[in-house]
């Protein structure tokens, strides 16, 4: 079976063609029109990451890369280059999209939810009738802070806390109307919050949480402080729950869980996974980890302040960022935990496997300087 791969050059996506790589001879990268040379990209994540020198000098004949763009009706490619394209392929995988938690909704439905309409398209029209592998996210459960969130649910009734959110949850609503209208099996992988400990490094995809650091630091540079808190820090109070907790896993073991899943055999309908760690991080240790971060003093409150400082004020801006901190729901993952056994569960993720991998100092990877803020890339990916 010959597999193609969106996002192939994204924090998750160079794990999972990592995986793919073990098992498949050859695998079709669809990237980004003009995004960059995505085979040295990928090589370079793969010298970085250690990996040997044979498998890495291998991959010109290994990889195919095919320039798209997902926001285009048949991903931008001639009709003839489009059907041959789908008809070579007995999987795809769609790993690409922007995680741009402060992105308006009509900018993220361009790339989340026409991309992957325009990925269903491919895979209808490929003549071996391709399996569909659908990256979503756990977060589709939207804005119910509290309960369990079950891998059957599907719905926008408690609304969303970001566009971001509602616009992976319109993307799975297609997978699903899709599998209805063709009578074709799909698999939707719900991860959480991806995180690894791999320093950061200008060549390779920034860690998410790096981008609510620069968040925090343009934020304090532009505000003036309302008044220092403990050793000089700026003090800030922002909505959260001391007991809440966040859903934090390696993006390598979700990229090798995600794999096996798809080695599973379909139902015949939409398969849906939650691909999450089995124990989550309590709220008060994220906090701690932004406070080693950034010069802040953070303060959870059950309100939003009635007389915000400047800073507060400046933070308000960013809801998708501050509104994880007052989750304390579950999600569930018995299907993943009932099918693949204890292999499914995860290392513990602690705050030095965090800090680790957000702004070490001591444990660069060659060649890797010091990343001021300002050099860090957007959330988006493709």
């Amino acid at each position: 079976m010959h597999v193609a791969l969106t996002g192939a050059t994204g924090f998750l996506g160079l794990r999972l063609l990592r995986r793919l790589l073990d098992t498949h001879r050859s695998v079709t990268v669809l990237a980004h029109t003009g995004s960059g040379n995505a085979l040295h990209r990928i090589s370079r994540f793969f010298e970085l990451t250690g990996a040997p020198e044979e498998f890495t000098a291998g991959l010109p004949d290994r990889l195919r890369v095919v320039e798209t763009d997902l926001a285009l009706p048949r991903l931008g490619l001639s009709g003839r280059t489009f059907q041959k394209l789908a008809d070579g392929l007995g999987a795809i995988w769609h790993s690409a999209g922007s995680i741009n938690l402060e992105g308006d909704l009509p900018e993220l439905r361009r790339t989340n939810v026409e991309g992957t309409r325009h990925v269903l398209e491919l895979a209808a029209a490929g003549r071996q009738m391709p399996a569909v592998h659908h990256v979503s996210t756990a977060f589709v459960a939207g804005a119910r802070r509290d309960g369990v969130a079950y891998e059957d649910e599907l719905d926008d009734a408690g609304g969303f806390e970001n566009a971001y959110e509602r616009s992976k949850y319109e993307a799975e609503l297609l997978v699903h109307a899709w599998s209805r209208e063709h009578g074709r099996p799909a698999l939707v992988l719900r991860p959480s919050i991806l995180v690894t400990d791999l320093p950061p490094h200008p060549d390779l995809p920034a860690h998410p949480l790096l981008v609510i650091e620069r968040i925090l630091r343009d934020a304090c540079r532009a505000a003036r402080p309302a008044g220092p808190g403990p050793a000089g820090r700026l003090r800030v109070r922002t909505v959260g729950h001391p007991h809440g907790r966040l859903n934090l896993l390696q993006v390598e073991h979700a990229a090798e869980v995600m794999v096996r899943l798809a080695g599973l055999a379909p139902s015949g309908g939409v398969d849906t996974y939650h691909v999450v760690h089995d124990r989550d991080v309590p709220v008060p240790t994220v906090v701690t980890l932004l406070e080693r971060l950034v010069p802040l003093s953070i303060e959870l409150v059950a309100t939003r302040p009635d007389a915000p400082s400047a800073l507060e004020a400046l933070l308000d801006f960013y809801p998708g960022m501050t509104a994880y901190l007052a989750h304390r729901r579950r999600f569930d993952d018995t299907r993943v935990r009932t099918r693949l056994g204890p292999s499914a569960a995860s290392a513990p993720v602690g705050l030095d496997y965090l800090r680790s991998g957000l702004a070490p100092r001591d444990r660069a990877l060659p060649g890797s300087p010091d990343i001021p803020p300002a050099a860090l890339p957007s959330a988006s990916y493709a």
